[in-house]
């Protein structure tokens, strides 16, 4: 074994073992310094947008750093303060439920359904009343759920500072990377060794696969707001665009969606308007969604990708398993970098072995 062959085996090994000694320096900041990327991503035409007219790329950096910085923290802590006053009160409104006879009426209405005089029948049966035991528990359960709240929002104060911590090193890995994400594009692509078309297919086959991603729950989720929305505005829930803009949000959220604004919107609407239009705005929502979500979804994600709709649906599925909420932009890029990375198999060795035989 010669010199050479020597100091390139000494050279790869101690490279890997300093990647895998950063891996662990990094690992506990992996989640922030991955989100900080994606949203270096995606705001990357916004300043575009802003250096038109601010003509120096740190200000117009600085400028789109502190408005998504605002954007998150504004709402959290306006959603904290809420959270812990609605925890505050549920048990109270609760109570005066049961002391002014509400849940006597609630009794009442269950005794005259068919399903609310099976339910009473068959807690007979077994030595329960209704009319006395839905008063407690009506109680117990909001107790309990006041109890959860207030127990997860005193375990949210103690991670405040993990939570600050990571969203200083997100919010920091963004306007680095959103300042000088061009430099660390154009090094990385010159840093791997392979042909220049080669480099073009996969480097732009990841760039497409982020873009349509993000571009399909943006979409998707604009929509599920705007149809949500106009249900809402039509059987006459109130607050009906907030909720609009709500559901928009939560269509972003890879677990419960805008099921967790329409579901409790649907069930107020039963009990203070009748459970006609109630039944009505859940028609209308799951027809809605139902079209977004296995129509207008997967086209959308699908165009620029290149992927067959069921890789595309397997990729952020098993995304979410393996990532949590960031498996939705990893699981298809791995997803689409991998195709890429067949096809440059299939042109330079595949094709290569046939020539030769």
């Amino acid at each position: 074994m010669d010199r050479e062959r020597i100091v390139q085996l000494f050279f790869f090994g101690f490279l890997a073992v300093m990647a895998y000694e950063l891996y662990e320096l990094l690992l506990p900041f992996l989640t922030p310094l991955a989100w900080g990327i994606l949203l270096a991503f995606m705001a990357h035409p916004a300043l575009i947008e802003v250096e038109k007219y601010v003509k120096r790329r740190s200000l117009s950096t600085a400028i789109i750093s502190v408005i998504v910085g605002l954007g998150v923290v504004l709402p959290a802590i306006w959603l904290s303060g809420r959270l812990v006053v609605e925890a505050q009160t549920l048990y109270t409104q609760a109570t005066e439920l049961v002391n002014s006879g509400g849940v006597n009426k609630l009794h009442d209405w269950a005794v005259h359904t068919d399903l609310g005089a099976w339910v009473a029948k068959k807690m007979g049966e077994r030595g329960y009343k209704l009319d006395e035991e839905l008063p407690k528990l009506t109680l117990q359960a909001a107790r309990m759920t006041s109890d959860y709240v207030a127990r997860n929002a005193t375990q949210a104060a103690k991670n405040v500072l993990s939570f600050i911590i990571d969203f200083g090193i997100a919010l920091l890995a963004f306007f680095y990377l959103l300042r000088d994400g061009d430099y660390y594009y154009r090094s990385l692509r010159d840093l791997t060794p392979l042909h220049e078309d080669d480099k073009k297919a996969i480097f732009d086959t990841l760039r497409t696969t982020l873009s349509s991603v993000m571009r399909g729950l943006m979409l998707t989720a604009v929509l599920q707001g705007v149809t949500i929305g106009l249900g809402m505005l039509i059987f006459g829930v109130p607050y009906w665009l907030f909720l609009a803009i709500a559901s928009a949000a939560a269509g972003l959220m890879p677990i419960g969606g805008t099921a967790l604004v329409w579901i409790p919107a649907t069930l107020y609407l039963g009990f203070a308007s009748g459970w006609s239009p109630a039944v009505g705005l859940v028609i209308w929502c799951s027809v809605a969604l139902a079209v977004i979500d296995n129509f207008i979804k997967p086209l959308a994600m699908k165009h620029g990708t290149g992927l067959p709709t069921i890789a595309l649906f397997l990729g952020i599925l098993g995304g979410l398993e393996a990532y949590g909420p960031l498996g939705l932009f990893l699981g298809p890029a791995i997803m689409s970098v991998f195709a890429s990375l067949v096809r440059v198999y299939k042109k330079e060795y595949s094709g290569s072995r046939k020539e030769a035989a």
